[in-house]
């Protein structure tokens, strides 16, 4: 089959899946959309996905979106590089994992990230230092799991792409201009968790990461690494 993907800049779960194909060594036309020019409402997009939401994944004739549905898709027909687990009790630790981000990691670290990348930081600072400490916590946690390298079974998984991309927004969030007077104590990343910069340059050292980076971070006045530091 020919797989295409349809994406955005700056949208962490079409990160995931772009990585996911990065991983696996898959070749994929690409379709980047522009959220500004609202290219995921055309009819032409709508006729692929009606709720007009990237990711999209076409193989064959067969749609999927949803990035979890497409990385539980991809391992599945494409097992030659394994994401979900080589046992039941891997592929259980990872989805435990990847639902634990979705349930505790994505609200803590955009508590903090989404109001300083969204201009929101005037009326939400209040908020933004409360939800410090979690975020703090959540850094902990991660360090601790990814001391000896991936989260699960010695190798890379969805579940660590899934909190890598997370990291990331995070990353990309504390190194704009407006988070300079938070002194928010993340960046950088290594003074203390080295741990973490340390796993993510695994996953940084997947063939193509580059070509997997939100266009548009690496454009601009908004300083932003490419790799966690």
């Amino acid at each position: 089959m020919s797989i295409e993907l349809y994406w955005g800049s700056g949208s962490t779960p079409a990160w995931r899946v772009l990585l996911a194909l990065s991983a696996k060594n898959l070749p994929f036309t690409s379709h980047l959309l522009s959220f500004s020019k609202r290219e995921t409402r055309t009819p032409e997009f709508l006729a692929i996905n009606p709720r007009g939401k990237v990711p999209t994944l076409k193989d064959g004739d067969l749609v999927i979106n949803e990035s979890l549905a497409i990385l539980a898709y991809l391992d599945s027909a494409y097992p030659a590089v394994p994401l979900l687990g080589r046992t039941a009790a891997e592929t259980g630790e990872i989805w435990r994992l990847v639902m634990e981000y979705e349930s505790h990691g994505s609200p803590t670290f955009g508590a903090v990230a989404r109001p300083i990348s969204f201009g929101t930081l005037a009326q939400d600072e209040t908020k933004v230092r409360e939800a410090l400490p979690a975020l703090i916590a959540e850094l902990d946690l991660l360090a601790a799991r990814v001391a000896n390298g991936p989260l699960v079974g010695g190798t890379l998984s969805a579940a660590d792409l899934v909190w890598f991309c997370g990291v990331q927004t995070l990353v990309r969030a504390a190194t704009r201009p407006a988070a300079a007077p938070l002194d928010l104590g993340v960046w950088p990343l290594g003074a203390r968790w080295p741990a973490i910069v340390r796993w993510a340059g695994l996953i940084e050292a997947l063939p193509g990461y580059d070509a997997t980076m939100p266009p548009h971070w690496l454009e601009g006045d908004v300083p932003s690494p490419a790799r966690v530091e």
